[in-house]
C-alpha cells in the first residue's frame, strides 16, 4: 500500500512555538508507524517561503524576503530534526522545483477552462504605493467582529476578501487604504460545488475526517463557494506565466497547497521514482494540520487537483484545534508562546511529543501548563516508562551478569502485547493518537505491577528459576514496548535497542528476547520542579 502524508507547510517567517509542533506531530506518527508496517510511505512537507508574513517580517527588520526564508527555514530544519520528525523530502515554496511545477499546475488549471480573468476593485496604499496583499490589509472580520486579516479570521475561521474587512488599515503604515481597480485571474470554485459536497459526504460516512473539518467543510459548501482570485499584486511569489500579468503572482491559495504535489515530484526527481503510485485513486493520503488550514485541505487543494483531473483527493484530515498557553491564547506578536528551538536545549525531544501527544486538542482546545509538562515527565515518562525499562535492565545486569534466559513467555503477556499492537494500529490509522497511546501507557503501569508483584529482588535469593522467568517476561515486554512506542517516543526506542542489541522497528510481536543486554542507561532523568516556577516566571518578564 502507498501512503502520501502531507505535513502543513509553516511561514518562514518566525520560530516554531509548542502550537506549530502539537499540529504537525500527527504526520511523524504516522510515517513512522506505516514504514514499521512495512507500507510504501512518501512524507513531505517544506517552509512557506512566499507570500506576505515573510515580506511583512522582512520590512520589519529592514531586510530582504530571501534573508528571513533563509534564518527560518534552517532554523525550521534543525528543530524538525532534533525532534525526530522522519520527513521524506522537507523542501521550501521558492525552490525552483517548486515555482515551476506550480506554474504547470496554473497553465494546466488555465488550459482546462477553470482559470478566467476579471476587474476587481483591490486595496491600494498611497503612503507605500502599491497594491496591498491580503496579509497586508487588517481590520475587523464582518462575520464575527473579531480582528481580522484580509484572508482569514482566526477567531471565527471566515474566509474573507481584504475589501470585506470593516475599519480597513494598511498593515505596514497603519493608514487607511484607497480602493483601486486591478485585473487578476479567478478559480471557478463554484464550478466543483457538487463534487466538493459528494466529496465531504463520503469522508463524513467512512469517519475519515476529524468533526471541525467536516462542520467547518459543510459550512463553507452550504453557504455557495464563490469563485476567487488566484493572483496578486505581491512583492515576492511565483510569477505568472501568462503575457500581460508580469509583475503579478500566483496567490498562496493554490501554490502553497500544491506544495505536497511539487515536493512529491521533486522526491521522485531526486530518486528516480515515478510518483503516479502516490497519487491515484487507490493511495491513501493523510493531511496534518492546524484547525486554522482546514478550507485549504478540504476545499481549496481538492477543488485545485479536480481542475488537473488529478483523483487524488485528500483521504484523511488531521486537523487539530488550537493550544492555549497557561489559559491563554498563544500571540507570537506578545511573546507569549514556547518556542520550541529554545525549549529543546532543556528538555528531551521526547518528554515534548509525549506531552503534545498526550494533551493534543484532537477534538477540542487543549492547555499547554509548564506545571502540568514538567509533572507529565517525571510521573509518567520517567516514573512509569523510563523506570520499568531501567529497574528490569538493570536488573538482570547486576544478578546476571546482562545474560538474558529465553523461558516461555507467559501466555496472558502475549494475548495483552498482541492486542495492543492490533488495537493501537487501528486508533493510529483513524487519527486518534492520544488514545493509541493512553493503551500503551495502560500496559506499561500493569508491567510494572506485574514486576512488583513478582518480587523479582525477593526471588533472587529464593527461587532463582521464578526470577528468571520473571525477567525473561519483562525483557519481552520491553522490546515489544519500543516497536510500539517507537511513532510516538522515537528516541527512548533507539535507547532500548542499543541496550538490547536488537533492531526493533517492525509492527509485529516480537516473540524471542534478546540473549543479552549492554551498556544500561537511564533513558529519562528527573526534571527539576523548581523549573515550573522559572519558566512561568520567563514568559511573565516577556509580555
Amino acid at each position: 500500500m502507498n501512503i502520501l502524508i502531507g505535513g502543513a507547510w509553516p511561514y518562514a517567517n518566525g520560530s516554531l512555538h509548542v502550537g506549530h509542533i502539537s499540529a504537525l506531530l500527527p504526520g511523524d506518527i504516522l510515517a513512522r508507524y506505516y514504514r514499521q508496517k512495512g507500507e510504501q510511505v512518501l512524507y513531505v512537507s517544506g517552509s512557506d517561503c512566499n507570500g506576505t508574513p515573510i515580506s511583512i517580517r522582512a520590512n520589519q527588520e529592514n531586510t530582504t524576503v530571501k534573508a528571513i526564508a533563509d534564518k527560518y527555514h534552517t532554523e525550521f530544519t534543525n528543530t524538525f530534526s532534533q525532534l525526530g520528525f522522519s520527513y521524506d523530502f522537507y523542501t521550501r515554496t521558492d525552490a525552483e522545483h517548486h515555482h515551476k511545477t506550480v506554474q504547470q499546475i496554473f497553465l494546466t488549471l488555465l488550459e482546462n477552462g477553470y482559470l478566467y480573468k476579471k476587474k476587481i476593485n483591490q486595496a491600494y496604499c498611497k503612503k507605500d504605493r502599491q497594491f496591498l496583499p491580503d496579509r497586508f490589509v487588517e481590520g475587523i472580520c464582518p462575520n464575527c467582529g473579531a480582528k481580522a486579516r484580509g484572508d482569514q479570521c482566526d477567531h471565527c475561521s471566515q474566509i474573507l476578501d481584504p475589501l470585506d474587512l470593516l475599519e480597513k488599515r494598511c498593515k505596514i503604515c497603519g493608514e487607511e487604504p484607497e480602493i483601486r481597480e486591478t485585473e487578476h485571474f479567478y478559480f471557478s470554485f463554484s464550478a466543483f460545488q457538487q463534487k466538493l459536497e459528494s466529496y465531504v459526504a463520503v469522508a463524513e460516512n467512512e469517519k475519515r475526517w476529524r468533526d471541525n473539518a467536516i462542520q467547518l467543510t459543510k459550512r463553507y459548501i452550504n453557504e455557495g463557494i464563490p469563485d476567487r482570485a488566484v493572483t496578486r499584486d505581491l512583492p515576492n511569489g511565483i510569477d505568472v506565466p501568462v503575457s500581460g500579468f508580469e509583475g503579478k503572482k500566483i496567490y498562496v491559495w493554490i501554490e502553497a497547497v500544491a506544495g505536497y504535489y511539487t515536493a512529491s515530484k521533486e522526491w521522485g526527481r531526486l530518486h528516480n521514482q515515478d510518483i503516479t503510485p502516490w497519487w491515484n485513486e487507490h493511495s491513501v493520503s493523510y493531511y496534518v494540520h492546524g484547525k486554522d488550514n482546514i478550507p485549504f485541505h478540504t476545499v481549496i487543494w481538492p477543488a485545485i487537483l479536480m481542475g488537473m483531473g488529478n483523483p487524488a483527493l485528500p483521504k484523511y484530515i488531521i486537523s487539530n484545534e488550537y493550544i492555549t498557553l497557561e489559559k491563554r491564547k498563544i500571540s507570537t506578536s506578545q511573546n507569549w508562546a514556547v518556542w520550541v528551538p529554545e525549549m529543546l536545549e532543556t528538555y528531551h525531544p521526547d518528554s515534548i511529543r509525549y506531552f503534545l501527544i498526550m494533551n493534543a486538542p484532537e477534538n477540542r482546545d487543549a492547555d499547554f501548563s509548564w506545571r502540568e509538562f514538567i509533572y507529565s515527565h517525571n510521573s509518567e515518562l520517567l516514573g512509569a516508562f523510563g523506570n520499568f525499562v531501567n529497574r528490569t535492565l538493570k536488573f538482570v545486569e547486576k544478578s546476571f551478569g546482562g545474560k538474558v534466559e529465553n523461558y516461555p513467555i507467559d501466555e496472558r503477556i502475549q494475548q495483552q502485547i498482541q492486542y495492543l499492537y492490533n488495537h493501537v494500529g487501528v486508533l493510529i490509522e483513524e487519527g486518534h493518537f492520544k488514545q493509541a497511546l493512553e493503551a500503551i501507557f495502560k500496559i506499561i503501569r500493569e508491567a510494572n505491577r506485574y514486576f512488583d508483584e513478582r518480587k523479582p529482588w525477593v526471588f533472587v535469593r529464593e527461587n532463582i528459576e521464578h526470577t528468571k522467568k520473571t525477567m525473561t517476561n519483562c525483557v519481552y515486554i520491553i522490546q515489544n514496548l519500543a516497536q510500539l512506542l517507537h511513532p510516538f517516543l522515537p528516541f527512548a526506542s533507539e535507547g532500548i535497542e542499543k541496550m538490547l542489541q536488537k533492531e526493533l522497528k517492525s509492527w509485529k510481536p516480537l516473540t524471542s528476547v534478546p540473549d543479552c543486554i549492554t551498556n544500561v542507561q537511564p533513558l529519562y532523568v528527573r526534571i527539576d520542579v523548581k523549573n515550573i516556577e522559572k519558566e512561568v516566571k520567563k514568559l511573565n518578564f516577556s509580555i
